[in-house]
Formats: C-alpha cells, sequence, structure tokens
C-alpha cells in the first residue's frame, strides 16, 4: 500500500512528534514538519501540493476556499480543537476532504483561577 504524506504545520516548538503517540501511523506516513510560517495562499499551495493529509496546528495559515481548490491530493484536514476559523469548512466539505478537531482537555482558566486562590491562602 503507497504511504500517504502528512504535514504538520506551524509546529516552531519542533514538539509535535513528541507530545503524541505516533507509533501507530508512522509505517504509513511520510510525515514533513513545517516549523516556520508557510507564508501566504501562494506559498501555502506550493508547500502543501503532494500532501494527502494536513495538521494544522494553529489558526497561523488560513484555509480558505481559494487554496483549498488548489491542493488536489488533500483528504483529510486536522486541527488543533474542535474550531478553527481559518479553515473554510464548506469549501472542504465539498471536495470530500474531512475536516477533523480534537476536543478541550478542561478549563485553563478556570484551572489558573483555583491555583491562584489556593496560593492566596498561603
Amino acid at each position: 500500500m503507497p504511504r500517504h504524506r502528512c504535514a504538520i504545520l506551524d509546529d516552531y516548538q519542533n514538539i509535535a512528534l513528541t507530545v503524541a503517540d505516533w507509533s501507530k501511523v508512522l509505517g504509513d506516513l511520510d510525515i514533513k514538519v513545517f516549523n516556520t510560517y508557510l507564508g501566504g495562499a501562494d506559498e501555502v499551495i506550493a508547500a502543501l501540493q503532494d500532501f494527502e493529509i494536513v495538521c494544522a496546528m494553529r489558526e497561523r495559515t488560513a484555509f480558505p476556499r481559494a487554496v483549498i481548490e488548489k491542493l488536489p491530493q488533500l483528504k483529510l484536514l486536522i486541527t488543533t480543537g474542535l474550531r478553527n476559523a481559518s479553515i473554510d469548512v464548506t469549501a472542504a466539505k465539498e471536495r470530500g476532504i474531512v475536516v477533523c478537531g480534537t476536543p478541550a482537555v478542561g478549563s485553563p482558566t478556570s484551572g489558573i483561577a483555583i491555583g491562584l486562590m489556593l496560593e492566596l491562602t498561603r
């Protein structure tokens, strides 16, 4: 079976491959990590032409209709969080591209607030 090409975007901390267990998919994927911002639409299209899977780590790289329509190999667009305002989900759906994300792990705001309250008791 042919290997799929996967791009991980905006991993400026270079941690994407260390904070998750990739072992189950490494045999099926050729992964390329982009540690810097790709740029505007033309640069994104040029860099991602041959990728079937894109992991958008942040909202920095936009995927409007104009970009999605020029990425013929794209089949799966993954984002951190369940909503990403920089992805035109309608355009992706029209092209049969699956867009998915990860759920939140809790509310960091409330956790920090509780921690600060506990700190005040010291």
